[in-house]
């Protein structure tokens, strides 16, 4: 059975690009516009990897991961941080929220997926 990752990125195109290294892959993928959009989409099904931007409206990706690891379901769900953002206290705010990794945009597609199958649930 394919394993379930959510992307969570207010960029369409980022989104496409993501989601189809990912597919390609062999992984199912759900996409999300922002942190709102993001939990509103977690409805108890599995989630093995939730991969989240950290600057969108709405709600952002560290209150995003906060957010998630108040929910039973999906605590110890790994979630990557992919941004532009490099700043080590951003990192800091990521890894204190719950983040598991930080990818730092532009990204290539094959760096991604390593940090993927180290990351995803089994």
């Amino acid at each position: 059975m394919a394993k379930t990752i959510l992307i969570v990125d207010d960029s369409a195109s980022l989104r496409q690009v993501v989601g189809i290294a990912l597919r390609s892959a062999g992984y199912d993928v759900i996409e999300a516009c922002d942190g709102q959009d993001a939990l509103g989409k977690l409805t108890g099904q599995r989630v093995h990897l939730i991969i989240s931007d950290v600057n969108m409206p709405n709600m952002d990706g560290i209150s995003l991961v906060k957010a998630v690891k108040q929910l039973q379901a999906y605590k110890f769900t790994p979630i990557v941080m992919l941004t532009t953002e490099s700043q080590d206290a951003k990192k800091k705010a990521g890894q204190e929220a719950g983040a598991k990794a930080w990818v730092v945009k532009p990204f290539r597609p094959d760096q991604l997926l390593v940090v993927v199958q180290k990351l995803v649930l089994p």
